[in-house]
């Protein structure tokens, strides 16, 4: 193996009084996780960290644990909870800044707040926002989260889990209707995924908040859905326009058109 196979070539600081190795050997295996291993079984992380199979299957679980990592058995991957780590670094995390300046033109174009998430557990998490105007009871900033089957970028997400992490969600969120006109349950829940996972994308209609509507889209990385963006939109005024029907078939297309502009820069970024 090439010092190129390994997810950081710099040799190792020689450990001295104040040198944890046990952290050091943590953080090598967070590490080993990147664009083109995103999904590794416990050897293919033993070898990228050059840690003995037993070492690295106790730091895999210890992460599992703490919820850093998930595992089916057999393979392992990070989970959204990494962003926490860098939480200050936040806004120079790859994917809010390749999102920014595309919900940006797109909130100025329509003159509408934009917003980018990405799922955590059985919430949806702020990771980017552009606001015009507070057009809901509950602040929303980077970091703000929601129950993923309440919002529109929570069931894009959704939508694109594998059957298996959505069964396991399934069983551990609480569905129950925020507001009279939003869903109630478990099954009314799996067809509205079934229309968003075939049309891709997701309309929400006062079912967050009254009064709130929403149109997210999914951002893609290679072919793996990895965060969603939206448009939030006051039901008033969509009801005010000439025609409704055509202006939300006109934010459906931006949102798109949006969500691809920042799928196409991520895949990029490589």
């Amino acid at each position: 193996m090439t010092d190129a196979d390994h997810p950081d070539s710099t040799p190792a600081p020689q450990a001295g009084d104040q040198y944890v190795q046990s952290l050091a050997r943590g953080l090598a295996v967070i590490r080993s996780f990147d664009a083109a291993h995103p999904v590794m079984t416990l050897t293919e992380v033993a070898t990228r960290t050059s840690l003995s199979k037993a070492t690295a299957r106790r730091f895999l679980h210890t992460l599992v644990e703490l919820g850093y990592v998930r595992t089916d058995g057999r393979t392992f991957e990070l989970t959204a909870k990494v962003l926490q780590l860098g939480y200050a670094y936040l806004s120079g995390l790859s994917l809010p800044q390749l999102a920014q300046p595309h919900l940006e033109e797109l909130s100025l174009k329509l003159g509408e707040s934009t917003s980018a998430a990405v799922l955590d557990g059985t919430d949806i998490a702020y990771i980017a926002r552009i606001t015009t105007r507070r057009i809901m009871n509950v602040g929303i900033t980077v970091g703000t989260r929601f129950p993923a089957y309440a919002t529109s970028m929570g069931r894009v997400l959704l939508a694109h889990l594998p059957p298996a992490d959505l069964t396991a969600y399934l069983a551990e969120a609480e569905i129950k209707p925020r507001t009279p006109l939003a869903l109630g349950n478990v099954t009314e829940l799996v067809a509205a995924l079934d229309t968003v996972r075939t049309q891709g994308w997701c309309l929400l209609d006062q079912e967050l908040e009254l009064g709130l509507m929403s149109v997210a889209a999914p951002v893609y990385d290679g072919s793996k859905v990895v965060a969603a963006v939206n448009v939030s939109l006051q039901t008033q005024s969509v009801t005010a326009k000439r025609d409704p029907d055509k202006y939300i078939a006109s934010v459906v297309q931006e949102i798109v058109a949006t969500a691809k502009l920042v799928s196409t820069d991520l895949s990029a970024q490589g």
